[in-house]
């Protein structure tokens, strides 16, 4: 079993082997959220801190955003388009995108003059390309391109929902 620090920068690089492991092992669970906490926090602080209230706006709002769209992919994936191979339950995509959260750390340098706006959108691609491995791994599907559809049908619906709440 390899350690936490470990972990975050196998899902980081995409390493479809992590992933896999972290799938099978429900130690694993406080790990991914812990993950996905971080990230949450980097996206709250890079957004930029003017108050309290904002960092913890933006960092909810991070955190809030991952859960429903991690929820949106188990329903899709799992419940509407499943293949023969599926079997995952919600722990253990929670683990796998709770790890696939990982490059989102790097959103702390959104405060950087110049490049952080850079960064920040670098890091929301590495992440959605993370969430494509960790979907692919744990809902077993042979295609990258399912992951994909999967993925960026649930980030959609995320986004319409998010935009509606605005209103």
């Amino acid at each position: 079993m390899n350690s936490f620090i470990t972990r975050v920068i196998g899902a980081a690089r995409l390493d479809r082997a992590i992933y896999e492991e972290v799938e099978h092992d429900e130690h694993a669970t406080a790990q991914a959220l812990q993950t996905v906490v971080l990230s949450s926090l980097a996206a709250g602080i890079g957004g930029g801190v003017s108050s309290t209230a904002t960092l913890l706006m933006n960092s909810v709002g991070a955190l809030l955003g991952w859960a429903v769209w991690a929820a949106l992919i188990y329903f899709i994936g799992a419940k509407m388009l499943p293949v023969a191979e599926t079997e995952a339950d919600v722990g253990q995509l929670l683990r796998t995108t709770g790890f696939a959260s990982a490059p989102g750390i790097l959103r702390i340098f959104g405060l950087v003059d110049g490049v952080g706006a850079v960064i920040v959108g670098i890091a929301g691609l590495w992440m959605l390309a993370a969430m494509i491995v960790a979907v692919r791994q744990a809902l077993d599907y042979t295609s990258t391109w399912r992951a994909f559809g999967v993925c960026v049908v649930g980030w959609i619906v995320l986004m319409f929902f998010s935009a509606c709440a605005m209103l």
